[in-house]
């Protein structure tokens, strides 16, 4: 339970809880279709590995795992990585040294092993001057059942003692849940949630109920 609105705290999961039910309700053709993006995700649909279900992180120029990080900021989303492609990365001080493969519905990324810009959509920097400040641009669709093992793999390379996390992501307006009128809000702006353990004051307000957040930046 959270001590506070707005703290960020791990719900249980009911996944597979109604799988059962949801079998129940499925038609035929549903079924066929499962299945056949199960055989994709995993690979035995007559794609290579790489384009399976499974999520592969890709390291270059990092000595060791797990990595000492102190700061790990992630935008995810096409604006948020937009924002740190025109305000952060828009210089020399950063070097690409990972790249995240994934294959669902909404994302195709190269089945190449080379950390590159033009193979994924899913980019991992580092700072040349404190090679522990890591950014994330993640523009491309996690699915629901990958989230879980995009997070896993990804942190699981990093040490967690003294690791600070930064989720950037965005929402339309309209999603906003607010007693004023959202014609008379001025947009872009800013709110945060925070776990307990962030002791640092924010630089915006905290998030008001009912509003969460949903998806990658949930998990």
């Amino acid at each position: 339970m959270a001590t506070f609105f707005g703290e960020v705290v791990v719900a249980p999961s009911r996944a597979g809880l109604d799988e059962e039910e949801e079998e129940r309700e499925e038609t035929p053709e549903d079924r066929e279709i499962r299945r056949e993006l199960e055989k994709k995700r995993s690979g035995r649909g007559g794609g290579s590995a790489a384009e399976g279900g499974e999520i592969d992180v890709l390291w270059s120029g990092v000595a060791q795992e797990p990595f000492v990080c102190s700061r790990f900021i992630v935008a995810i989303g096409r604006n948020a990585a937009a924002f740190l492609s025109s305000f952060i990365l828009d210089s020399v001080c950063w070097e690409v040294v990972g790249v995240v493969k994934l294959w669902n519905e909404w994302c195709r990324t190269s089945s190449t092993t080379n950390v590159l810009p033009t193979d994924s959509f899913c980019l991992f920097y580092r700072l040349i001057s404190d090679p522990t400040v890591l950014l994330c641009q993640c523009s491309c669709y996690v699915a629901e059942d990958q989230q879980f093992q995009w997070l896993e793999k990804v942190f699981g390379s990093m040490q967690k003692e003294g690791l600070q996390v930064t989720i950037l992501s965005t929402c339309p307006v309209a999603d906003y849940k607010t007693q004023e009128s959202t014609l008379t809000l001025a947009s872009p702006f800013l709110k945060a949630l925070k776990t307990k353990e962030f002791q640092e004051q924010v630089c915006c307000p905290l998030l008001e109920q009912p509003n969460i957040v949903r998806d990658l930046p949930a998990a």
